[in-house]
């Protein structure tokens, strides 16, 4: 099982939390070489995983705009809007 794999389930909080423990430990110096590279390796995983929930929710937000009319209408947001 790939460090990728194991982050699938994980929430966005779950996984920035588990990021932020990692960062915090990397930049502690305290832990052995072979850890550090796997702590490094996952928090790769945990980063991808965090863009990836931050990508799926900006594609649910929706634009909110008044018609002509004075309707309310969404659109689905675009990042050039």
């Amino acid at each position: 099982m790939t460090a990728q794999e194991t982050t699938d389930n994980l929430s966005f909080e779950q996984a920035l939390g588990e990021l932020e423990t990692i960062v915090q430990n990397l930049e502690s110096g305290k832990a052995p070489l072979e850890d550090s590279i796997k702590s490094y390796e996952r928090g790769i995983a945990l980063k991808q995983q965090c863009e990836k929930k931050l990508r799926e929710a900006q594609e649910k937000i929706e634009k909110i705009t008044i018609t002509p009319d004075g309707q309310l209408s969404t659109a689905p947001f675009t990042n050039n809007e």
